[in-house]
């Protein structure tokens, strides 16, 4: 409290203490540093070319603010939930971070109305705030370190925004919803059993994995087959959100599938068949590739809504 008084005294004396005062809001401290809390709130669309030509950009602090809002809200599960099972957490901690739960965050705390953005991303672009929270996590980390994330999430957004027991309650079908994406996106998957055993008490366990369009997807292992499916569903929806790699190679994949349906040869007299469709089919998948947020936000909010 002390310190948030001097700095608003120091802030009397500046000429862009309005953008001070409009981020204490939010934040409920003011920021040390302004210009890394600013920059989490320009999206690509909005890039800013710097002298070296690299683009300045919110997608550097979105990756950041990820990975420390995943610790930050498993350290505060682990906390609360004392005996509970990994899996309960891991499933708690996916519906409190998905696209659907920060998207609405962003909005309620004045985030989204702060982005900045072209008009043309504006009209797809459903998942902005949600990746907007991401880079300011990455901000408030950058600012204040480890603690004053967890600060914020603890007193400013879980309780007011977030109810916790609620989340952890809320059955999400993982299994479900991978098969409404794969449908929508026309994607083949298919869930394989791998190994049935007993662990230490004789219990019987299972481990099943996903596959996407013949790739190795999630695994993931339960007391039951469904249990077994539901964990390996809901580690492929993380690899269809992080990974692209894996997304080019799922597309690619696809491409050729779908080309070896409707082949078309062409042939040269000194020279061996080409096949034109494939090339064709694979260079519009990726095409439609290049869009990718938009069907990955699509398969998120799927998967927890």
């Amino acid at each position: 409290m002390f310190g948030n008084t001097l700095d608003k005294i120091r802030l009397l004396f500046r000429k862009d203490k309005e953008s001070y005062f409009r981020f204490y809001e939010i934040l409920g401290f003011y920021p040390h540093d302004i210009r890394i809390y600013e920059q989490a709130l320009l999206h690509k669309s909005s890039s800013i070319k710097l002298e070296k030509g690299h683009l300045l950009n919110n997608e550097r602090l979105e990756f950041l603010g990820d990975a420390v809002l995943d610790t930050v809200i498993a350290d505060i599960l682990y906390r609360k939930f004392d005996g509970k099972r990994e899996g309960f957490l891991t499933n708690t901690r996916s519906k409190i971070v998905s696209r659907e739960t920060l998207n609405r965050v962003a909005s309620e705390i004045g985030l989204l109305q702060l982005i900045k953005f072209s008009t043309r991303q504006s009209a797809h672009n459903n998942y902005m705030g949600g990746n907007a929270f991401e880079a300011l996590i990455g901000a408030i980390y950058l600012d204040r370190g480890y603690y004053g994330c967890k600060h914020f999430l603890e007193h400013r957004i879980i309780g007011k925004y977030i109810d916790i027991d609620r989340i952890s309650r809320k059955e999400v079908n993982f299994k479900s919803k991978l098969i409404e994406w794969s449908q929508k996106n026309r994607m083949e998957i298919s869930f394989e059993l791998l190994n049935q055993a007993y662990d230490s008490f004789n219990s019987p366990t299972f481990e099943s994995e996903v596959m996407i369009e013949g790739l190795h997807a999630g695994k993931g292992m339960g007391y039951s087959k469904k249990e077994s499916q539901q964990i390996a569903a809901q580690e492929s929806m993380k690899l269809i959100k992080k990974d692209t790699a894996f997304m080019e190679k799922v597309f690619a994949a696809k491409a050729l599938r779908e080309g070896d349906d409707e082949k078309v040869t062409v042939y040269s007299e000194k020279a061996e068949p080409v096949d034109v469709s494939v090339e064709k089919t694979v260079k519009e998948e990726l095409k439609i590739f290049d869009d990718r947020e938009s069907i990955i936000n699509a398969a998120e909010e799927a998967a927890y809504s």
